[in-house]
């Protein structure tokens, strides 16, 4: 019996747990999941400084015209102090002198030989950029499950950070089945396909940072689909497209489960991919999609997707939407959860114009797709809907609902 979507997510996230760790340079973990929590050792800034090029004053000296004393620049080492009815010329970054309260801008003074005549009013810390004022120590910088991004490195080069622990990336294997199916550097034969979903798979495990294996396509046979599947035991995440139905060659079920394969679900209650199956042999996961190259595509958006990053340690695990309008009226046959390519312009939601289960370019012109409930017969224009996004991942740490009503 088909489940529901939201019962197939729920056992792929108990199924897909975050991988073992690893220590690498802070250089090499864009895009990569921290597997520890970074505190502060350090304040930033570490010292006052000055957020101006420009004179520390008093405040109580305000509207008065003072000689200036000496320079400070930034880097300098020598501890300064204020003296009476003087100012000094600091410079932006420069440590803020003992005495000082304030800086005021080059700017607003006016200069006259050695002599400063300072603005009328002064405000108490102004242009000083205070010890602790952006990291204070001990402050929690990062969580445990948090992917990287370039500023996430600029705030740990600012801790002196080199090193951080990050989890493995996860090992995804790749195959699929068909007597028809050659890849795209092979020769066709008569009647016989290119292999798009392998392709496919590929480059997004790959985009959304998984290293692949490739072990080739299998034949129709249990033989032949049993070895590729004993090659591929070694990756955390196992993914096929094909065989997965009930015809007299597919042979894909009997394969895996002659070999261990204990099965959480293997048939959902979605259109297309109702035939998707997911479980485990070891530790190693597997996901069997739809042969069908828009159906195993979509498919692999909503359930490999959600795996992958899950197995990535991630605590934004769970796909998340963007609420949009339709940009024009669409009609659709109610009875099943239903996946519907479409163009989001940031504002508007255009489905596809066609997108058989069988086809290839529509997920080509489409950077989206929303998940329409069963009991839906369609939508008028500037109705309100959900999309997921497919050519940026859109993730969220708390589950919601990811269907259009």
């Amino acid at each position: 019996m088909a489940i529901s979507v939201e019962e197939a997510l729920e056992k792929i996230y108990a199924l897909s747990k975050a991988l073992g760790s690893e220590i690498e340079p802070i250089e090499n973990a864009v895009h990569r999941v921290l597997a520890q929590k970074v505190t502060a050792a350090y304040p930033l800034p570490s010292f006052d400084n000055s957020a101006m090029d420009g004179y520390a004053v008093r405040v109580e000296d305000a509207g008065k015209t003072l000689p200036q004393s000496c320079t400070v620049f930034a880097g300098d080492q020598e501890e300064i102090r204020m003296v009476e009815d003087q100012c000094i010329r600091i410079m932006t970054g420069a440590k803020i002198p003992q005495g000082c309260e304030a800086v005021v801008p080059i700017e607003e003074v006016v200069v006259s030989g050695d002599s400063i005549t300072l603005p009328s009013s002064i405000r108490p810390s102004q242009h000083i950029r205070l010890k602790g004022e952006d990291i204070e120590t001990g402050m929690t910088l990062l969580e445990e499950g948090t992917q990287f991004h370039a500023h996430h490195i600029a705030l740990l080069a600012s801790q002196g950070i080199t090193h951080v622990r990050l989890y493995r990336r996860p090992r995804v294997a790749l195959f699929s089945s068909g007597n028809e199916l050659k890849m795209h550097y092979e020769r066709l034969g008569a009647n016989q396909l290119y292999n798009t979903n392998t392709p496919t798979f590929s480059t997004r495990s790959r985009e959304l940072g998984c290293d692949v294996i490739f072990t080739g396509t299998a034949e129709d046979t249990l033989d032949s689909i049993q070895d590729h599947i004993r090659s591929a035991l070694n990756a955390d995440f196992i993914i096929t497209s094909g065989g997965v139905s009930v015809g007299d060659a597919d042979f894909t079920k009997e394969a895996f489960s002659s070999l261990g394969f204990e099965c959480a679900f293997e048939s959902v209650d979605i259109k297309p991919g109702k035939p998707t199956t997911f479980g485990r042999i070891g530790e190693t996961v597997v996901l069997n999609l739809p042969g069908n190259p828009l159906a195993a595509a979509l498919c692999f958006e909503l359930f490999g997707q959600s795996a992958i990053l899950a197995l990535s340690g991630r605590k934004d695990k769970y796909l998340s939407t963007i609420t949009a309008r339709m940009a024009e009226p669409f009609k659709m046959k109610k009875g099943r959860k239903s996946l519907i390519p479409g163009w989001f312009d940031g504002s508007t939601f255009t489905p596809s114009p066609k997108f058989g289960p069988g086809m290839v370019l529509p997920l080509s012109r489409a950077n989206s797709y929303m998940m329409v409930d069963a009991c839906v017969e369609g939508f008028e224009k500037g109705a309100e809907i959900k999309i997921i996004p497919t050519r940026w991942c859109f993730t969220t740490e708390s589950k919601g609902s990811l269907t259009t009503f």
